[in-house]
């Protein structure tokens, strides 16, 4: 029987998925239809024909992920940053997908989806890989998984914590052990993209969240690998990360546009693990939820600075037409002149990879793209309220960057100090 937590969104979001029966192919077709309307989740239940299910554009809107957690979409940001800041411990216990564990992994049997014509292949792209480093710290994140086989996929790697864990590996000439999931609960999915120190377990920032909406912890189970995952999780894996590398890409990033085809680690998948009638999930890549799934969890990281440069906060915001990772707004409650320059040089300090951020008064809705541009075009002028640095270390995503280094941008477009009634909207 599957758990409290195992598809608990397919109920919650029932009257809004899109239910798609017909057979869909995996490879483009599953794309097209999910292009259709990048806001909508879409059901698939007979993916090439086989019945197979899939789930794409669950988590696209800020309002599906704020009433799965309980809260608000203007206070998304500081729920998680609660998270972060008062992290709680999970428990472990029995999970459906445990009677579903073979062996013999063979991906070909799953709904991977090829999304675009010139992908380097098949991709996992909600996959969250756990590993633990010699002294038991653990780390989750995402990272995209091309196949390259029946048990065999590449996996885009970044200079982070998982790349620390696998290069001491490396150096001990071990492969790295490693377990990999994919859920559709959405405290494990925004955690699995935060930014935080080396050694803070994102699970119990997951477990953090799960309290807060339902006063329960996250639930794990161990593989036999003895590294966790979810226990609402519908496919898991055990696998090595070898010394092996490989051409990974071409893939769509956060951008829409092509990423480099770079040599990428090879990790062997050595068990599988399936939930009964399996669901998988699907992040388009360049779409909504891929936006909101790895920009979302930085904006808590960006408050969180903001608030110890600026006295009042209200929140923040990475703009869907920034990719939800180069454009940024802030609201503040001015208290003194320059608050606002502090919160810009505070924001772009938080999330290197921003080029730009806007810093509005409180009586704007970050959230309303046409009252962040009215802001801009009442209370900004360029010559005292804009600022420019130069030559600062930017995304590997951009592609208007030199080198990975870049320009960025703050803009305070608050009104000036004191100078508040003159400023505001008339509304009565």
């Amino acid at each position: 029987m599957p758990s409290e937590d195992q598809r608990r969104e397919l109920e919650l979001f029932k009257d809004e998925f899109k239910a798609i029966d017909r057979p869909v192919n995996s490879e483009l077709g599953v794309c097209k239809a999910l292009r259709e309307d990048p806001s909508r989740p879409c059901l698939f239940t007979n993916i090439d024909g086989k019945g197979l299910r899939l789930v794409g554009g669950l988590w696209s809107t800020r309002t599906r992920i704020a009433k799965a957690l309980g809260t608000t979409v203007e206070n998304l940001p500081r729920f998680l940053l609660e998270a972060i800041r008062r992290p709680q411990a999970c428990t472990f216990g029995k999970a459906p997908f445990l009677k579903g564990s073979t062996r013999k992994v063979d991906l070909s049997t799953l709904p991977v989806p090829k999304f675009f014509k010139k992908d380097g292949g098949r991709y996992f792209t909600s996959a969250m890989i756990v590993a633990h480093d010699s002294k038991g710290n653990r780390n989750v994140s995402y990272h995209r998984l091309m196949v390259l086989g029946p048990n065999k996929v590449a996996a885009r790697i970044v200079p982070r914590h998982l790349y620390s864990m696998y290069q001491e590996a490396l150096k001990a000439k071990k492969d790295l052990k490693v377990s990999i999931f994919t859920t559709l609960e959405i405290e494990p999915m925004l955690c699995g993209a935060m930014s935080v120190n080396y050694g803070t377990d994102e699970l119990t920032i997951a477990s953090a969240l799960k309290r807060m909406t339902s006063r329960r912890p996250l639930r794990l189970v161990k593989l036999s690998n003895g590294i966790p995952v979810p226990a609402s999780s519908e496919y898991a894996f055990e696998g090595r990360i070898t010394a092996e590398r490989t051409d990974e890409g071409p893939f769509v990033d956060i951008t829409g546009t092509y990423d480099e085809v770079r040599k990428e680690p090879v990790i062997v998948l050595d068990r599988m693990y399936s939930a009964p009638g399996p669901v998988f999930h699907a992040i388009m890549p360049g779409g909504l939820d891929h936006f909101l799934m790895m920009g979302m969890p930085r904006e808590p990281i960006i408050l969180d600075a903001v608030e110890k440069a600026v006295p009042k906060v209200g929140s923040v915001r990475l703009t869907e037409g920034g990719c939800s990772w180069f454009h940024g707004v802030v609201s503040i409650q001015q208290q003194r002149q320059g608050d606002a320059k502090n919160a810009v040089l505070a924001a772009l300090g938080a999330h290197p990879s921003m080029k730009r951020v806007i810093v509005v008064d409180s009586d704007i809705d970050i959230f309303d793209d046409r009252q962040v541009e009215w802001a801009l075009a009442t209370r900004f002028q360029a010559d005292e309220d804009l600022i420019i640095i130069p030559g600062a270390r930017g995304s590997s995503l951009d592609s208007s960057a030199k080198n990975g280094v870049t320009h960025k941008v703050g803009i305070d477009a608050t009104y000036p100090h004191g100078r508040d009634q003159a400023f505001k909207k008339v509304t009565e």
